[in-house]
């Protein structure tokens, strides 16, 4: 900005700029630059530097990609490679009678077995959530069928809901009671 101004100033920027609009060769070089291209070494040839979008995300993509497979896949692979090849699958062996077999011990592979006895829960284990789960829906059932019934009574007997007792005097209510009787037998049927 600075330099444009000082141009300005000193007459020198028109005189440019008339010789860049007579002059092809600069025509031709304003027209490249908007293509997309750089002149390298100051225009002395045709080495052009082309401007393109960046790939630093694809080449990041290769480069955690190709790590990722050699910390996982090539351990993994030579973890199972070595149990496939030295240990092998299990063989099937009578069993004492006082002995019984953990969870574990039912499948075949090596690596079956790890994962059955350190990663996965119990069998046993699980089926038992499963029947705590079931009883609880079951109690829950219950208590709905419940209240379902007490809705129905209430609504039978036009009667209203009510959590708590308060106890009630007994003078009080027999008096209640008996001018109620007396009622009922002025009134009669």
């Amino acid at each position: 900005m600075a330099i444009f101004s000082s141009l300005a100033r000193s007459g020198q920027f028109s005189a440019r700029l008339g010789a860049f609009l007579a002059n092809p060769a600069l025509l031709q070089a304003s027209k490249n630059a908007l293509a997309g291209t750089r002149s390298m070494s100051g225009g002395h040839g045709p080495k052009n530097f082309t401007i393109t979008p960046s790939r630093f995300q694809w080449h990041k993509f290769k480069d955690m990609f190709h790590y990722y497979i050699m910390i996982g896949l090539i351990p993994v692979g030579a973890v199972v490679f070595y149990t496939n090849v030295f240990v092998g699958p299990a063989t099937l062996t009578e069993t004492p009678e006082d002995y019984t077999p953990k969870h574990w011990e039912y499948h075949r592979h090596p690596i079956t077995r790890f994962i059955a006895r350190y990663i996965l829960p119990n069998p046993q284990q699980e089926y038992e959530k499963m029947l705590h789960h079931v009883y609880e829906e079951n109690e829950k059932a219950q208590i709905r069928a419940l209240e379902k019934d007490v809705h129905a009574k209430m609504a039978e007997r036009n009667d209203y809901q009510s959590y708590y007792y308060r106890p009630a005097i007994g003078k009080y209510h027999r008096v209640a009671k008996e001018a109620a009787e007396e009622l009922e037998a002025l009134r009669g049927d």
